[in-house]
């Protein structure tokens, strides 16, 4: 159910204030896109865990203790190279959703094309 103008203009108010009074906190509440999780990152993380556990066989197979930490050792960097996140964003820090911020282009037009028949009428 979509809002009303009036609830939407006190949400990006109250939105504005966040960010005016506390960026910092505004910014890790915020939905990023360019800080979620990205699916090429996963899957690479997806085919090291996969080397790293042929590896730990490989080492289980012939016995040596050591190619079989290894293996575990490359198992975890691939975890850890799934779960990575970006550290940085590519959009300013300080932008305020004062109809500047960018929408899905999907969603943007459908909402352009709306508020050109509020205003042609």
């Amino acid at each position: 159910m979509p809002l009303s103008e009036h609830e939407q203009r006190l949400l990006d108010q109250l939105e504005a204030q966040l960010h005016a009074e506390d960026p910092k906190f505004a910014n890790a509440l915020a939905s990023d896109p360019v800080r979620s999780l990205s699916t090429r990152r996963i899957v690479i993380g997806i085919l090291v865990v996969i080397a790293g556990l042929m590896v730990l066989l490989g080492g289980v197979a012939t016995k040596l203790i050591i190619i079989g930490i290894l293996g575990f050792l490359i198992m975890g960097a691939g975890v850890y190279l799934a779960m990575l996140r970006p550290k940085f964003s590519k959009r300013p820090a300080a932008e305020t959703k004062t109809g500047s911020k960018q929408k899905s282009g999907f969603m943007n037009g459908l909402e352009e094309r709306w508020e050109e028949r509020r205003h042609g009428q």
